[in-house]
């Protein structure tokens, strides 16, 4: 038995737990600024597959071998369904403040008997005692933790792994080498982000947290994905994944009156004309360390 309290899978969020704005549903008393429906599901399976096909794996850790795993953030499921098909040894278990099922009508994921949910916020502390993965997974919350909080949250991690385990960190940053519509884009997400406490660029940093934290032997690189035609078939998917981003955020920026809908509109457009001709990159920062022993 786990030692700790499961909670079912089958738990679905309701209606009370979802803000309404302009045709999106967005999740209250947290401050991440992307959706959680059936739009941002599909979108968050399709980046999955293009990150795996763009890092060329699931993981860059020197996993050996894993007993117990820890997916935090783990949206849809599909990166733990992948790697409970790698490490079929493996105790598998994924935390949200949402079942990867949870949205009405999503397909469902089947997930292994390896596989168990924990319904948690990274930000109030997880409920698992010291040293209970061998290894740690979070991937792409920037826009979910507050400046503030990113230490507490990798220290938090760091506790949860034990002595040789290892904890691996995956990034992003705002699209970069774009032009005038990308840059008035970059500059709105930011003041959203920033009104929630968010330093879009936290992700940057992620080796220092985790050298802070005390892990050791951290390795930390980055990789610029292309966006656009520039980049050939990985260009067009990060090309499709981010203007599906930027879609995400528009109920967000109307709502708080950082852009109405009409020049937010436009500026999309300009953001797939830019993409036709400049050759923009989309950062992605991946670092891991070890928990000494």
């Amino acid at each position: 038995m786990w030692p700790f309290r499961r909670r079912s899978r089958t738990t679905t969020p309701t209606s009370e737990a979802l803000d309404h704005i302009l045709g999106r549903e967005y999740a209250t008393g947290i401050p991440y600024l992307l959706p959680k429906d059936m739009e941002e599901v599909d979108r968050l399976d399709f980046q999955h597959y293009m990150l795996r096909y763009a890092l060329r794996g699931n993981y860059a850790a020197p996993l050996t071998d894993a007993r117990d795993i820890l997916d935090v953030g783990t949206g849809t499921g599909r990166w733990a369904a992948e790697m409970a098909e790698r490490f079929p040894q493996a105790r598998i278990v994924g935390v949200d403040i949402m079942p990867p099922a949870a949205l009405e009508g999503h397909a469902p994921l089947h997930m292994p008997a390896t596989y168990s949910f924990v319904a948690a916020n990274v930000l109030e502390g997880l409920p698992f005692p010291d040293a209970t993965f061998d290894y740690v997974h979070q991937r792409l919350l920037y826009a979910a933790l507050p400046a503030d909080r990113w230490q507490p949250v990798v220290n938090e991690l760091l506790r949860l792994t034990r002595a040789g385990g290892w904890i691996e960190l995956v990034e992003g940053g705002l699209v970069q080498q774009g032009g005038p519509a990308m840059n008035t884009l970059n500059a709105w997400m930011s003041e959203a982000s920033a009104r929630r406490g968010i330093n879009a660029s936290a992700g940057s940093r992620i080796g220092s947290f985790l050298q802070a934290a005390g892990a050791s032997g951290v390795k930390q690189h980055s990789i610029n994905l292309p966006m656009g035609k520039h980049g050939g078939r990985l260009g067009t998917l990060v090309e499709a994944d981010a203007l599906s981003v930027f879609k995400g955020f528009q109920a967000r920026m109307v709502a708080a009156g950082i852009a109405d809908e009409a020049r937010y509109t436009a500026a999309l457009e300009g953001v797939r004309r830019e993409a036709a001709t400049l050759p923009m990159v989309w950062p992605i920062y991946i670092a891991y360390g070890q928990r000494p022993f």
